[in-house]
């Protein structure tokens, strides 16, 4: 029987995570295909040791996961010299980026199929189609080209998690050591990467999450996340967890589940969530995620502007009020709230965007005066095609285009644009993404981030002495003292490299 080659493309210079995307599809065919898995992580040469595999003839079928960014810049070229050189392999894009692009992934010529969203059951059935020669037209989540016409199957709806085969994380182990894959970060010595749930319940229109799911949510029961974690911690040793779910705080009472089964195994651990979901909690539930190890949440506050929230369809109940608020909650429970502003937003004037970005930044020296301990993450506003949206519709009108090309998306201007550092939107000005970058330097350098676990306390004291008339005057212009000590100490920004 045919095999099944599956790819996870380089996202990390260091600290490598479970490539837990990629393992989901090793799970969703194990027991029907043998597979493997090249991590482009974890090969000085990945082509290589592809090519290893493909040049055997049994491996006709490859599976790519894509996120924008990192992973992009190793795909493209890799992918093109895949089918260039073993033209007989029938090529799989899955992930963030052929869901949100798979226009532009399938008019390539060298990627055959996409996953439009979780690839559970569309992976295994096309493969299964591919064997047997039977039709996969009625595939769902499944893009593909018929002629010169590209074709988009029905969306599948999403899928009972604890319904899912478990991680193959023993295969794993015997063709990557897994030791390597938990690595020493801020909250822990032996960190996991581990995914909870799939999807969000709210339309958030810059969030690349929403195209894929639309508002949809599912999650592994509370048991079933314990007992992976723990089989995790008992075999190898991890101490602590990232959950990389889209919105881990959903359900209160998953929550308090989880928080009471895991709290004795003395773990640290760091989530994704809403500021007005949590809010919601009960003090004793908030006072419980403590206790279990909670260490930092990471909140999408985007903005203090009620007016910018409403043209983002943040959604839900949050407010410029609430996140001031809910900053000053999180203070009583020793749980450090990790916000992330969206700066940079459309508007019809260059003085009124201008006019956004300034009102941000005021309001983010609010937060941290009120909660100096809260981590601020910056962004620039990077469109995703959120087709219907108004705030889409902006972006078009203002004239906005992605690449037509895939090959483009590898140019330096746009793996910026992935990072969200430098957006290339029409509406911002040199001048207004100087401004952003500028005080985020600054800020960085006043309150540097706890996260760097690198940076002793006579660098930070420094770093934070050498900001201080800068951060206090708004002086935020020319802030290259501060920029020579980050390179220097090769300073971490968790927003792009993580913890």
């Amino acid at each position: 029987m045919n095999k099944v080659l599956l790819f996870n493309p380089k996202s990390a210079n260091a600290k490598y995570r479970i490539p837990n995307s990629i393992m989901n599809i090793a799970a969703s065919i194990e027991g029907m295909y043998e597979w493997v898995i090249v991590d482009g992580n974890r090969e000085a040469d990945p082509y290589a040791a592809m090519a290893k595999y493909l040049a055997t003839g049994d491996y006709p079928y490859i599976g790519f996961t894509v996120m924008p960014g990192p992973q992009l810049k190793q795909a493209i070229p890799l992918a093109k010299k895949i089918k260039a050189n073993f033209p007989g392999t029938t090529m799989i894009w899955g992930g963030y980026f052929p869901s949100n692009h798979y226009k532009v992934v399938i008019e390539s010529d060298y990627v055959d199929f996409a996953i439009n969203g979780p690839g559970d059951h569309a992976f295994p059935a096309l493969i299964n189609a591919l064997e047997n020669h039977t039709p996969y037209e009625l595939i769902k989540n499944l893009v593909y080209r018929t002629g010169d016409t590209i074709v988009k199957n029905a969306k599948e709806d999403l899928i009972e998690q604890d319904t899912l085969n478990p991680l193959p994380y023993d295969k794993l182990d015997q063709l990557y050591y897994m030791e390597k894959y938990l690595g020493k970060t801020y909250l822990g010595n032996r960190t996991i990467a581990y995914h909870s749930s799939i999807g969000c319940p709210f339309t958030c229109s810059f969030c690349a999450v929403v195209p894929i799911y639309e508002a949809r949510w599912k999650a592994k029961s509370a048991q079933l996340v314990y007992n992976d974690i723990k089989y995790l911690k008992d075999k190898w040793g991890a101490d602590a967890i990232e959950f990389h779910d889209n919105n881990f705080f959903v359900s209160e009472k998953r929550t308090n589940e989880f928080s009471q089964l895991i709290k004795k195994e003395n773990m640290t651990w760091w989530g994704e969530g809403r500021i007005d979901t949590i809010d919601k909690y009960k003090d004793e539930s908030i006072a419980l995620l403590r206790e279990s190890g909670c260490k930092m949440i990471f909140f999408g506050a985007e903005t203090g502007n009620d007016k910018i929230l409403k043209q983002m369809d943040k959604g839900g109940t949050q407010s410029g009020e609430q996140i001031a608020r809910f900053a000053e909650r999180m203070k009583k429970f020793d749980i450090i709230p990790e916000y992330s502003f969206v700066l940079g937003m459309p508007a019809p004037t260059p003085e009124e965007v201008m006019e956004q970005i300034e009102f941000d930044i005021n309001f983010i020296k609010k937060i941290k005066s009120i909660n100096p301990e809260a981590e601020i993450i910056i962004y620039t506003y990077s469109p995703v095609p959120s087709e219907g949206s108004e705030l889409y519709k902006q972006v078009l009108a203002n004239g906005f285009e992605f690449p037509q090309k895939l090959e483009d998306w590898i140019e330096p201007i746009w793996e910026k644009f992935d990072l969200r550092k430098n957006p290339l939107t029409p509406w911002l000005t040199p001048e207004m993404i100087l401004k952003i970058r500028n005080f985020e330097t600054v800020l960085n350098g006043y309150y540097p981030t706890v996260s760097d676990i690198r940076l002793n306390q006579v660098k930070r004291k420094l770093v934070k002495f050498v900001s201080g008339l800068r951060y206090n005057t708004g002086f935020y212009q020319y802030p290259y003292e501060i920029k020579l000590l980050h390179r220097l100490w090769k300073y971490r920004q968790p927003e792009i490299q993580g913890f």
